[in-house]
């Protein structure tokens, strides 16, 4: 059984280019519809390059945190025209 930190990688790993889900869409897609802050936690660890974390967003349209910095989820999501 994949823990959910593990569910919670393999959802945000998914999301295309130029496209962007919010915490609490992941939660539910992981199986945790009530858990958007801890998709938050888990993303704030991940340093994975594979792993698109700057793609997940609040529900209120906001970016939210970024583990490489605010400015550079703002940059990459821009880059990617998902913003």
């Amino acid at each position: 059984m994949r823990s959910f930190t593990e569910k919670v990688l393999a959802v945000v790993k998914k999301i295309p280019k130029g496209k962007t889900m919010t915490y609490a869409s992941v939660a539910k897609q992981a199986g945790s519809p009530k858990a958007s802050r801890a998709v938050g936690s888990v993303l704030k660890k991940n340093f994975n390059p594979v792993i698109p974390c700057h793609r997940v967003i609040r529900s209120d349209g906001s970016l939210g945190e970024y583990n490489r910095g605010r400015d550079e989820k703002e940059r990459k999501l821009r880059e990617e025209k998902a913003i």
